[in-house]
């Protein structure tokens, strides 16, 4: 899940409440706490972490809870709601035609996440051009001309070329039919006179419909002033914050965003070319907070996945055979790192861990698992239960694997049954019910 350390810590928080025999002044206090602790942690402005806490607190004691809704449920729909606020609204990006500006500085990540929009917008059907105007950093135009072709997105560029204006008045000819126009802008070290020049000047003949500021979420609380800076200058539409998987302080430039007029667009949770996301707050702060997010996983199972290879029903029914876990396996390896694609379903939440063992399952693992499943008969496969010690070694014999590791799959195997009972409110605390109370 992105921003690991931070969501850990809230749902560490949260889960007092669920332990908690009754909900007063005392648990309130210690839950704010907490989630002070953990945002003070993660580098948010301590500005904004008072906010946060005085109006979670307030609202917690004054506020009774809406009809069917008790009060623990009450109180986290409240940290949800709150934290929502935090953040402020999503950048207004449609998928339609339009041109894009991209701008930040050098380090930032500027350049693979100018592929990397690209990209996304290309796997929504849009026909997608990138002009590198990047005539400041060696190597800028080889580096954005690679990532392009390995996704095939149309590229114009003019090796050693200065004018950076002069290739984008070009530039725009050449793509002048592209559906999303997409340029990628030079970086310095700092805000510089002759940066500023450079982008005011393009921005002169692009007419940009949107202006992203990418921001390294490694900045922390830094990353206001870059964005004041270059909101003043071009004035900003949309930030895309990047590395948001690796980074303890990603919490900084995230809140910094709300000091500015701005919004989040994007963020970037991974090196491959489809980490990057379309920001919502209620879809980030439900996976920070463990609650998941169906609406995504299922956009990203759309576009990456046959519909018949995933059953999204029998994946949250909490009941499935060792037949239909290697088939959801398969299907959600597709959809890339498992770590990440199970971040997007709500099994991380008071109490139901899940293992890093869990996320171990490699593509040779899944192999070796479908020669052990095809050393079993219907009725093992249907109910592992009837696999004693005797079948195990059969198994194994036929499969060619070693005794540990049929157990290893068939533990494997009820660790995921286990969980899935919890999305199907067969654990104590109905995720899904609560949800819905969320309006999630």
């Amino acid at each position: 899940m992105v921003l690991d350390k931070l969501g850990g810590s809230l749902q560490d928080a949260l889960k007092k409440l669920v332990g908690a025999g009754r909900i007063d002044e005392k648990i309130v206090d210690e839950v704010v706490r907490d989630i002070q602790r953990a945002m003070l942690q993660a580098d948010v402005n301590v500005k904004h972490v008072m906010a946060l806490s005085q109006k979670i607190k307030q609202r917690a004691l004054k506020e009774d809870p809406p009809s069917g809704m008790n009060p623990r449920e009450h109180v986290i729909r409240i940290v949800y709601q709150e934290l929502i606020n935090i953040l402020g609204k999503s950048a207004n990006v449609k998928l339609a035609s339009q041109t894009i500006m991209m701008v930040g500085l050098q380090g930032s990540g500027k350049t693979t996440t100018t592929a990397k929009l690209a990209r996304y917008f290309q796997r929504k059907g849009l026909k997608t051009a990138v002009i590198c105007a990047d005539t400041f950093r060696l190597g800028a135009y080889d580096q954005l001309k690679t990532l392009c072709e390995r996704s095939s997105v149309f590229f114009y560029g003019e090796k050693d070329v200065k004018d950076a204006v002069a290739i984008v008045q070009r530039g725009l000819k050449v793509i002048e039919k592209f559906d999303v126009k997409i340029i990628d802008t030079a970086g310095r070290h700092a805000l510089e006179k002759d940066l500023i020049k450079e982008m005011e000047d393009i921005h002169q003949v692009v007419k940009p419909d949107h202006k992203f500021l990418v921001l390294d979420a490694a900045m922390g609380q830094l990353a206001s002033d870059q964005a004041k800076a270059f909101n003043a200058s071009i004035g900003i539409t949309g930030v895309v914050i990047t590395k948001l998987d690796g980074t303890a302080k990603g919490g900084g430039a995230l809140s910094a965003v709300s000091d500015t007029d701005s919004a989040i667009a994007f963020i970037g949770v991974g090196e491959t070319p489809d980490d990057l996301e379309k920001f919502e707050a209620d879809r980030f702060i439900s996976r920070l907070l463990g609650m998941g997010d169906i609406k995504s996983l299922l956009e990203k199972a759309q576009e990456t996945i046959d519909v018949e290879d995933f059953d999204m029903e029998s994946m949250l029914s909490g009941k499935f055979t060792l037949k239909d876990m290697y088939k959801q396996m398969e299907a959600v390896n597709k959809m890339g790192p498992l770590k990440q694609v199970m971040s997007m379903i709500p099994l991380g939440k008071f109490g139901m861990k899940v293992s890093d063992d869990m996320f171990a399952v490699t593509q040779d693992k899944m192999k070796k698992y479908k020669y052990i499943m095809d050393s079993m008969t219907d009725n093992e496969l249907e109910d592992p239960k009837h696999i004693n010690s005797p079948r195990i070694t059969r198994i194994a014999r036929g499969s060619g694997v070693k005794y540990e590791e049929v157990r290893e799959l068939l533990k494997y195997h009820k660790t995921m049954q286990k969980t899935m009972k919890g999305l199907s409110g067969g654990g104590k605390f109905n995720i899904q019910k609560m949800m819905k109370k969320f309006g999630m």
